[in-house]
């Protein structure tokens, strides 16, 4: 009979938590078992011919002995407790060919619902299947409570093709909280890992992974969109799930609780699309979702993730669509998170120059590299397919264009043609629209990009980078900058508000106010306005507007449309307190009444990226601070004229000139009374003549009032 007995060595190694290879010598082989169960008193097999004792071949929970037939269970005398459950041992690899030549490959698609853990039935056993990418590890073990957090009960089998750990627990299951313990690959344990794909993590500071049952949380059905989003009405709130509002104790509100205030709010303001910053896993609240850990996890302190499921889900009945920001650029140093995950510099680069961003204090994906791109592209896929996002606005894409961001001319490694463009991170985000509008047709994908980098919004197919919309950020900075001058001095800046048209058709513009131009030290929106509290007002009204008016969709921070005073915290809710007091609710109608022209009139949304949609008026005239420009829709529909005066000097009688003649409503004027305004105007009809001016052969003298935005239509349009 040949001799199954373990070399000491291969004792040692499994007792001391170091063997490689724990299915080459633990459960059946050969007629026999072994097990290591450290801890356990004693073991026996239970099969249909009974119980039988196996023998302590070592006391640090090495236990063997005979096996008459399978299959079996363990009985396992724990001191005072009996456990029976499978022998993790006896089951056979799970991942299969295809899967692991896919992740070999980096182009798996559904690698949220292959890595990770999820619960299934393997030879009829319900358990947990989990698996995990850390190819340079010596030892990958799964812990938690189930096993008492010891690295040596279930250490899992390697799968060599794609460098992937497998296991599968018996009996365990949802709510579960577990970690990954490893061997560095010079023997040396690291600190407990969370799961990088799981789908649920404890709330911090707690930094444990939870299985949840994925197989429960299904893609919903794809939500029906127009087609061609860039001409049509997108007006977007941006949300800080945390502190838009809080309990009357300042405890976050849940998923659940979200729904039921947020979006009955933001449809009542007439917007079209919530957007949330990062919902996924972080480990510290101040970073506000732009440092996340859990690329497949929603927020823990807010709920489940099947409750942020139904989040979305409930948007949509209600019309209203969701964006996720989404960050692939980089990630916290955290222990417990992806920073040198299995020792090795995983996800990230090895050479700082390269790997670590000097601003945020975080490492950079290591873009080249296709298993962290199928990572991040999984991730991608995921938040738009099984939670069901419409669109995925991508931060800090500028950080990722360029390996010279933001560092001295010594502190970066130039490519391979010896330029400054990051090739790895442009082929990344090429392949991502090419992905999701493979995989995802409809979803949006929005680039958060502040340089003049060409073809964002081109096609990948034509050399662009593929995204749907890029956010302007040259007009937020240039915009704001005039607006926080004192009215004397603007007719030195006029071109602040009058630059951005020179390349407004270059991409596919979205207009921001973000949570970026309120924080660290920024003030609020109503506090960057000059003058008196009643100019203030009258300020913010007329920007707004003539935001609301210029080509480019739009979107604004949460509390901007009823003029927060505070500087937004992200440990306090907005001051809703404020809407009681006149000027502050005025302010909010007259956005609530803007989305609605905006939504009902074509001449400001259907050519927004066609410069047929825009004419100037009055471009320049600077001494008065008056800008004047005409919207155009689709053919048949009426145009739009846009008059703003940036001074508190009312202005009578100011010609302006026309497209065609006869009587044009005044349909929008933010000074109105209702908004807190003045109440000057045109009374509501305004008689063009025939008498020529700015290129056209009609004309009107209007009534500017101070510090306002005027929109005026055709009567009979």
């Amino acid at each position: 009979m040949a001799d199954t007995s373990l070399h000491p060595d291969a004792v040692a190694a499994l007792v001391e938590g170091r063997h490689g290879d724990p299915f080459a010598v633990l459960g059946p082989r050969d007629g026999r078992v072994r097990v290591l169960l450290p801890g356990a008193r004693g073991v026996e097999v239970v099969t249909r011919k009974g119980a039988a004792p196996l023998s302590q071949a070592h006391p640090a929970g090495l236990f063997e002995g005979p096996l008459a037939e399978t299959p079996y269970l363990l009985r396992i005398d724990w001191g005072g407790t009996t456990q029976e459950v499978e022998d993790v041992y006896a089951f056979p690899p799970l991942l299969g060919e295809l899967d692991l030549h896919l992740l070999g490959e980096g182009t798996h698609q559904d690698i949220g619902r292959c890595l990770g853990a999820h619960p299934c039935v393997v030879e009829g056993v319900r358990g947990v299947r989990f698996a995990l990418w850390a190819p340079n590890a010596r030892r990958v073990s799964v812990v938690g409570d189930f096993n008492g957090w010891d690295g040596r009960r279930n250490p899992m089998r390697l799968r060599h093709e794609a460098g992937v750990w497998e296991i599968f627990i018996p009996r365990l299951g949802p709510g579960a909280i577990y970690k990954f313990e490893l061997l560095d690959p010079n023997g040396s344990l690291l600190p407990l890992k969370a799961d990088p794909c799981a789908w649920q993590a404890e709330v911090p500071p707690a930094t444990g992974s939870i299985v949840v049952d994925t197989a429960a949380i299904r893609p919903p059905k794809p939500r029906a969109r127009p087609p061609g989003m860039e001409n049509q009405p997108f007006s977007v709130y941006e949300v800080h799930a945390g502190s838009w509002m809080r309990g009357p104790d300042n405890s976050t509100l849940s998923w659940e609780e979200l729904g039921d205030k947020l979006i009955p709010y933001v449809t009542g303001m007439g917007f079209t699309h919530v957007e949330f910053l990062p919902v996924m896993a972080h480990p510290f609240g101040g970073s506000w979702g732009y440092q996340p850990l859990g690329q497949f996890a929603p927020h823990a302190p807010f709920g489940p993730p099947e409750h942020f499921q139904r989040l979305v889900a409930r948007c949509h009945e209600a019309g209203l669509g969701v964006i996720l920001d989404w960050v692939p650029a980089h990630f916290p140093t955290d222990t417990h998170g992806l920073a040198r995950f299995d020792g090795t510099a995983l996800y990230e680069h090895a050479d700082p120059r390269e790997g670590f961003h000097h601003d945020w204090n975080t490492l950079i994906f290591n873009l080249g590299r296709r298993e962290v791109r199928n990572f991040l592209m999984g991730s991608a896929v995921h938040w738009l397919e099984t939670y069901g996002a419409d669109a995925l606005r991508v931060d800090a894409v500028a950080s990722m264009l360029y390996r010279d961001y933001s560092r001295p001319h010594d502190q970066w490694i130039p490519n391979i043609h010896g330029g400054r463009e990051n090739l790895e991170s442009i082929s990344f985000l090429q392949e991502l629209s090419r992905v999701i509008a493979e995989r995802c047709p409809g979803k949006l994908l929005i680039a958060e990009e502040s340089t003049a980098f060409p073809g964002v919004t081109r096609k990948a197919d034509e050399g662009g980078l593929g995204f749907d919309f890029k956010w302007n950020m040259g007009w937020m900075h240039d915009t704001l900058h005039y607006m926080e001058r004192d009215p004397i001095y603007r007719q030195y800046q006029h071109g602040g508000m009058t630059f951005g048209m020179v390349y407004a058709f270059t991409e596919k513009f979205m207009l921001p106010l973000s949570h970026d131009e309120v924080v660290h030290g920024k003030g609020s929106l109503i506090g960057k306005m000059p003058g008196d509290d009643w100019q203030k007002f009258a300020n913010l009204r007329a920007y707004l507007s003539f935001m609301w008016t210029h080509p480019g969709k739009k979107l604004l921070f949460m509390g901007g449309e009823f003029a927060q005073w505070r500087e937004w915290n992200h440990d306090r809710s907005l001051d809703w307190h404020l809407l009681d007091q006149a000027p502050h609710a005025g302010l909010q109608r007259m956005l609530r009444d803007l989305n609605r022209l905006y939504r009902e009139m074509p001449a400001l949304h259907a050519l927004d990226c066609d410069p047929a949609g825009f004419r100037w008026v009055v471009l320049d005239d600077n001494a008065n601070s008056v800008f004047a420009f005409l919207r155009f829709g689709p053919e048949g529909t009426p145009p739009a004229l846009v008059v703003s005066n940036m001074t508190p000097v009312t202005r009578q009688g100011y010609r302006i000139g026309l497209p065609s003649g006869g009587a044009w409503r005044e349909v929008f004027n933010s000074d109105a009374g209702i908004y807190g305004g003045s109440n000057n105007g045109n009374g509501g009809m305004v008689h063009a003549v025939a008498e020529p001016a700015h290129g056209f052969d009609a004309s009107v003298g209007l009534e500017l009032p101070g510090l306002s935005t005027l929109v005026l239509v055709p009567a009979e349009g």
